[in-house]
């Protein structure tokens, strides 16, 4: 079974993450490649900007963000990608939020476990 953690995108790459896949749709403000260290950039399973916007990282709106992200996740063929490239293997899902608890990286790492 696949190890899924989620961490911020600014914080250091550490041996344990394994594999790093960015899941935002916008790529982090001020951050070069190289300082990212990613596998992979997945923007297409990330919340659509409708969806993002009307978040707005409020956590008052974090279980509707939820439910609504899940059902985008549902019809989303993106995710089937995901689970691939995840499938058996120790990875962490990175973010750019500054919220830890309220953020897609959180849903989308309860989703696929």
């Amino acid at each position: 079974m696949a190890s899924i953690a989620t961490k911020r995108v600014y914080d250091p790459p550490s041996a344990n993450d394994g594999l790093r896949i960015l899941v935002d749709r916008i790529w982090p403000r001020g951050l070069s490649k190289k300082a990212a260290a990613l596998d992979h950039w997945l923007k297409d399973v990330a919340p659509s900007t409708e969806l993002r916007k009307w978040f707005g990282h409020d956590p008052e709106r974090w279980a509707e963000f939820r439910k609504r992200y899940k059902k985008e996740l549902a019809a989303n063929d993106a995710v089937g990608e995901l689970r691939a490239l995840v499938k058996g293997r120790r990875t962490t899902l990175v973010f750019a939020a500054s919220d830890t608890a309220h953020n897609n990286a959180v849903v989308l790492a309860d989703y696929l476990l």
